[in-house]
């Protein structure tokens, strides 16, 4: 119903729609200190009065929540669906060649610039949905609200500011997902372990260990700097390592300190799998050299073979499990200090939706506490699920068949998106299979014709849920 009339719309107003998404992607909106009414500093607070003011143009209400959150009504209508979407990015990092990370541009149907994919893009693709949906005159009885916050990526502080004076609809989708559908999410534990020891100057010995940069990202690089070690042995043992890991390790000799480059693949702490942990093969090799016997390296070696490097699933741990629902708990160790005193580490395990604090905190509580750890953390995060039968997410599923003529399904992830705290939350869009947008990463791009999609298929959602 309405089809014809939503594809013209859209249609018509591709070019319009591609020019409002890169007035927003020219704004470098990474969160920075706050300012007054900026929570998170001019960059998001620019990026969220550009956005209001063009949503205002096309004539929609719109309301400011104190900088954290700005949101588009369609009606006056009572509440029915919320489309929650975010305007903050990631920092720019480096390695672009297409464009500059705030200088957008369209090259060969994609369009480039960091906040194109995520989440700039899908938020104006949902705001000409909303356009399409007033402009054409479509009767409707219900409200759907664009909520547009600033925050997503660091936090979502943004989100519980709006949600301890406003209300959940009925129904939100975010399109800062995949297609077709994301209706379970799984739980998270991110554990913190800790040791302490007596120094010895013993040698040779392990000066330090440095490894990780956040919890959530499986380390590609990792540092070890030792003392006292012979060169040859240290050479033998990385080859060894090296053979072992298929992780790369440099040496760099100075005087009798030599430091201790890991170099594998990282990725993010819910796909462990698809990166090679450079901090868990930088403890293969460390544990293959002959140090003085010391509490700090029983401390080391501990650590090491409750997490081996390739255990990506908490197997040694001893909280391995899987469901229909959910699929396979992961485990990445993300992060590791070590100096003579003590050690810091933690990880990041996706539990099965069967997972629970009596079956995985505790377990590994136990086995870190047997090793002389000691384990920190005393809470998790529950798993996020909606029924995959549900009159709102069959809907999803229904527009998505009929606009890409594609078999809808429900998926299961191990990344929080925006709706993980939300009681009828999903993920709907604005990601294609098998397409990479190369979100957070240099030369992120959206596909023009899957944003252009995406815009159809939220007004017809709209249309659906909102008649």
């Amino acid at each position: 119903m309405y089809k014809e009339k939503i594809d013209a719309f859209i249609d018509a107003h591709v070019d319009e729609m591609i020019e409002d998404i890169c007035e927003l992607c020219r704004i470098n909106s990474e969160r920075m200190p706050a300012e007054e009414d900026m929570p998170y500093g001019p960059g998001p607070a620019e990026c969220l009065d550009a956005a209001l003011d063009m949503a205002e143009g096309y004539g929609f209400d719109v309301v400011d929540y104190d900088g954290y959150v700005g949101c588009v009504d369609l009606n006056e209508m009572p509440k029915q669906l919320d489309i929650l979407a975010h305007l903050d990015v990631v920092p720019a990092g480096e390695g672009w060649e297409v464009t500059g990370p705030f200088d957008p541009i369209v090259k060969d149907g994609k369009l480039y610039g960091r906040g194109t994919a995520d989440d700039k893009g899908p938020a104006v693709a949902a705001l000409y949905a909303m356009r399409a949906v007033k402009e054409l005159g479509i009767p409707l009885t219900k409200n759907v609200r664009l909520i547009m916050g600033t925050d997503e990526e660091c936090g979502s502080s943004d989100i519980k500011h709006y949600y301890a004076v406003e209300k959940e609809a009925p129904m939100t989708f975010s399109p800062d997902g995949e297609y077709p559908v994301v209706n379970v999410e799984k739980g998270r534990l991110s554990g913190h372990f800790t040791a302490s020891f007596d120094p010895s100057e013993a040698l040779p010995r392990l000066v330090s260990v440095k490894a990780g940069t956040k919890i959530n990202v499986v380390p590609g690089k990792a540092k070890a700097t030792v003392e006292g070690m012979d060169g040859a042995v240290l050479a033998d043992a990385a080859k060894a390592a090296e053979t072992e890991t298929g992780v790369t390790f440099e040496l760099a000799q100075d005087g009798a300190f030599c430091t201790i480059t890991a170099v594998g693949k990282g990725a993010h702490a819910s796909t462990p799998e698809e990166g090679n942990n450079a901090l868990t093969a930088l403890l293969v090799l460390l544990c293959k050299l002959p140090f003085a016997a010391c509490p700090q390296m029983d401390a080391v070696k501990s650590v090491a073979a409750l997490m081996p490097h390739g255990d990506v699933n908490g197997t040694t741990l001893g909280v391995d499990m899987t469901d229909e629902v959910s699929g396979r708990l992961t485990l990445a160790f993300s992060m590791l200090t070590v100096d003579a005193s003590g050690l810091d580490g933690e990880f990041d395990s996706r539990v099965s939706v069967c997972g629970n604090e009596e079956n995985v905190l505790n377990v590994v509580k136990a086995k870190m506490t047997e090793s002389g750890l000691n384990f920190l953390t005393d809470s998790m995060s529950p798993p996020h699920m909606v029924d995959g039968d549900s009159e709102f997410v069959r809907t999803l599923l229904r527009a998505y068949e009929t606009y890409t003529g594609k078999k809808g399904e429900c998926l299961a992830i191990g990344g929080g998106t925006y709706v993980h705290s939300l009681k009828n939350g999903v993920a709907f869009g604005a990601s294609m299979p098998g397409t990479d947008n190369k979100m957070h990463g240099a030369d992120e791009f959206a596909v023009v014709e899957e944003l252009v999609l995406s815009a159809k298929m939220f007004a017809q959602v709209i249309v659906d849920l909102c008649k």
